[in-house]
């Protein structure tokens, strides 16, 4: 299997190398750049995805919409496009950006781009990267919170939305 690399980037974005997988998920901490996608209904139920438990990180939590990682030398949104459409079967939809951050784990470290849409179309999950997917109402998600349900990553990340 060939290496998959990552960019290695500033708090900023700035590229300054890259890295493999490998290298990003062992605790080296190379701040690395991701995408994420909150998919929202018309009704205001977000979707999110279970995360399959042959995930390296945080396996069977509930996770984002859409996340995934920007290939070394690919732009943010054509990470998220093909993320959404890897994991989502998610083509046609306008992203709205949210709010960049950085997001340290105990095993890595990622410069986090937030997107979020309106989207009722049929979403198709794939069932190579998520175990289940479904909407969630906002009381819901907010009663399921430090319960160990979703991914602190979500976690943080909905609290910023929540407080927006």
């Amino acid at each position: 299997m060939k290496d998959e690399f990552f960019p290695v980037v500033t708090e900023f974005g700035d590229v300054v190398g890259k890295a493999t997988r490998k290298e990003c998920h062992s605790g080296s901490f190379l701040l690395h750049p991701v995408v994420h996608l909150h998919v929202f209904d018309k009704a205001g139920r977000l979707f999110l995805q279970k995360r399959a438990m042959d995930k390296d990180i945080q396996p069977g939590k509930w996770d984002t919409s859409v996340g995934g990682h920007v290939d070394y030398g690919e732009a943010v949104e054509e990470a998220l496009y093909r993320e959404a459409r890897e994991e989502l079967g998610l083509v046609d939809f306008k992203p709205v950006f949210v709010f960049k951050y950085p997001f340290r784990s105990t095993v890595e470290y990622e410069l986090v781009h937030t997107y979020l849409t309106t989207y009722d179309g049929l979403l198709a999950p794939d069932s190579t990267e998520i175990s289940e997917g479904k909407f969630w109402t906002r009381d819901e998600i907010l009663a399921a919170l430090g319960k160990g349900v979703f991914t602190p990553n979500f976690e943080n990340e909905v609290i910023r939305l929540n407080n927006m």
